[in-house]
C-alpha cells in the first residue's frame, strides 16, 4: 500500500519505517524542514535501537522517503497516518491536539485523485475522532461533491509502542486496535495489517471512541500497577518484607501477572505522565472522576521526590549531606532511549542540589538533552568518570553498562563505597559482603 506517516517522532517515524520494512511504500512527512533534511541525510532525530538500520535498508530499497510537502506526499496515497505529538497543555492537564488538527486541515486542503483513509494514531482525548468527523462533514457540506473531503474515510488506530522496544513491539504486537468509521477505512486498516492478522495477532475492531479509550485505559492501568508496587515497596521497608519476593509471589497469580511489578523511582517518559493527566481531565469534564488515577498521579510525583530524600539519608541526613557530591548514573526515564521527558532524574537532581549536594552525572544516550535541561551539573564522559570523587553513587536508570559495571573500579573512584540503587539491580547480601554501604528499594538491609 501507499502510506503517508505524518510526524517523525517516536511513533510516526517508527510506524512509517516499520511499514516500509514490511514492503509498503511509505512517505514520512513533517513540517519541520530541519528534521526532514537530517533524515534525508541519514541522521535520525531520536535514538531507538535498530531503527537506523531499518531506515537505511528501506531508503535503499526505494520504499521510504521524507518530505515536508503535503501535495507530494499525498499524491497516490491510500492511507495517511496522523502520528504527531499531543503534549499536555501549558494551562491545563488536557492533551493539546493542535498538531493533530493542523495535520487534518492540511489533508483537507490538499487535492487528491483517489480515496484516502485517514488514520489517527496519535494519543488523543476520547471524542477527538468524532470531532474530526464533524469537521469532515462540515467540509463536505461547504465544498459539495468536488470537495477533497468527499473521499476521506476516518479511523482511530492507537499505538502501543514502548520506547526502547518500539520496533519489536510493532513487528510482534500483542494486539491491534482499530476504530474505523466506515467500511472503506475498515478495509484499509485490515489490508495494512493483514500480515499480522494472518500471524494470529488479536485484531480488535471497535468504535473510534472505544479505540481512543482503550489506549488511555491501558496506560492508566499500567501506571497504576507501577505505582502500586512502589507503594508496596515503601511498606516493605517498614515491616521487613522483601518487595522482590512479594512481586514474584503476586505476579504468579494469572489475574495479576508479573509485568510492571518492578519497583523503581516512579514512571516517566512521553506517555504515562501525559496520558494519565489527560484521562483525569476528560473524566472531570464529563463529571465521572477517576479518583484512583488521581491518586496514582499524586503518589508517582511524590515517589520521585522521595528518591532524593533516600540519597540524602544515605549521606547521613540533611546536615551531613550538605557539601557532599552525588554521582548520578542514568538521566533518561528508561534504558535504550534518549528521552528525558518526565524522567525521575528531573525531580531528583534539583532536590539534591537544593540540599546543598553537588551533582555529577552520566547517561549513555541522554547527555545532549540533559545539558540543556539541568543547571549546575557536572557532566561526565563515562560511568567511571561520573563516580570520581563522589560520596554516593545513585543508580537512577538501569542501562546495561551500569548493571555490568566493574564495581571494584567504581569503588576505587568513590570517596566512600556508598550506593543507592533505585532499580534493585544488585543483591544486598553480595554488596554488603563486598564492603558496600548499599541502599535499595523495598528490601531489608543485609
Amino acid at each position: 500500500m501507499n502510506i503517508v506517516a505524518i510526524g517523525t517522532g517516536y511513533v510516526g517515524l517508527v510506524t512509517g519505517v516499520c511499514y516500509a520494512s514490511l514492503g509498503h511504500s511509505v512517505v514520512c512527512l513533517d513540517i519541520d524542514a530541519e528534521k526532514i533534511a537530517r533524515l534525508q541525510g541519514g541522521q535520525l532525530p531520536i535514538y531507538e535501537p535498530g531503527l537506523d538500520t531499518l531506515v537505511t535498508d528501506a531508503v535503499a530499497a526505494g520504499r521510504l522517503r521524507f518530505t515536508t510537502d503535503y501535495s507530494n506526499a499525498l499524491e497516490g496515497a491510500e492511507v495517511a497516518i496522523i502520528a504527531v505529538g499531543t503534549p499536555t497543555e501549558t494551562d491545563s492537564n488536557r492533551a493539546n491536539t493542535a498538531f493533530v488538527d493542523a495535520a487534518f486541515d492540511a489533508i483537507l486542503a490538499t487535492p487528491r485523485n483517489r480515496p484516502l483513509s485517514v488514520v489517527v494514531k496519535s494519543t488523543v482525548p476520547i471524542g477527538t475522532n468524532d470531532r474530526l468527523q464533524a469537521r469532515l462533514e462540515d467540509s463536505r457540506s461547504n465544498g459539495g461533491s468536488t470537495s477533497t473531503a468527499a473521499s476521506i474515510h476516518l479511523a482511530s488506530n492507537p499505538e502501543f509502542l514502548r520506547e526502547g522496544a518500539a520496533i519489536s513491539d510493532f513487528m510482534r504486537p500483542d494486539r491491534i486496535v482499530a476504530g474505523p468509521r466506515d467500511e472503506v477505512a475498515a478495509a484499509a486498516l485490515r489490508a495494512l495489517n493483514q500480515r499480522f492478522i494472518n500471524d494470529g495477532v488479536s485484531y480488535v475492531e471497535v468504535s473510534a471512541a472505544s479505540a481512543e479509550m482503550i489506549k488511555y485505559a491501558a496506560n492508566a492501568f499500567l501506571a497504576t500497577k507501577i505505582t502500586f508496587i512502589n507503594e508496596v515497596a515503601s511498606l516493605c521497608e517498614r515491616v521487613g518484607a522483601d518487595v522482590e519476593d512479594v512481586a514474584h509471589g503476586i505476579g504468579l497469580d494469572q489475574r495479576i501477572g508479573p509485568d510492571f511489578l518492578a519497583t523503581g523511582p516512579g514512571y516517566g517518559g512521553s506517555c504515562f505522565p501525559k496520558d494519565t493527566l489527560a484521562l483525569v481531565d476528560t473524566a472531570q469534564v464529563e463529571g465521572s472522576p477517576v479518583r484512583i488515577l488521581e491518586a496514582v498521579i499524586a503518589v508517582n510525583e511524590a515517589r520521585k521526590r522521595e528518591m532524593a530524600i533516600k540519597v540524602i539519608n544515605a549521606l547521613g541526613g540533611t546536615t551531613r549531606a550538605k557539601g557532599k557530591t552525588a554521582s548520578i548514573w542514568g538521566l533518561t526515564f528508561k534504558p535504550d532511549t534518549d528521552d528525558l521527558r518526565d524522567s525521575p532524574s528531573i525531580a531528583i537532581i534539583p532536590a539534591l542540589q537544593a540540599a546543598g549536594i553537588e551533582v555529577q552525572a552520566y547517561d549513555p544516550q541522554g547527555m545532549a538533552g540533559a545539558k540543556a535541561l539541568f543547571d549546575g551539573v557536572k557532566f561526565a564522559n563515562s560511568a567511571l568518570e561520573a563516580a570520581e570523587g563522589a560520596d554516593v553513587l545513585c543508580l537512577v536508570t538501569h542501562w546495561p553498562e551500569f548493571i555490568t559495571a566493574d564495581l571494584s573500579a567504581v569503588r576505587a573512584r568513590l570517596n566512600e563505597p556508598r550506593l543507592v540503587d533505585l532499580r534493585n539491580v544488585f543483591e544486598p547480601a553480595a554488596m554488603k559482603a563486598d564492603g558496600w554501604d548499599y541502599h535499595s528499594l523495598g528490601r531489608p538491609q543485609a
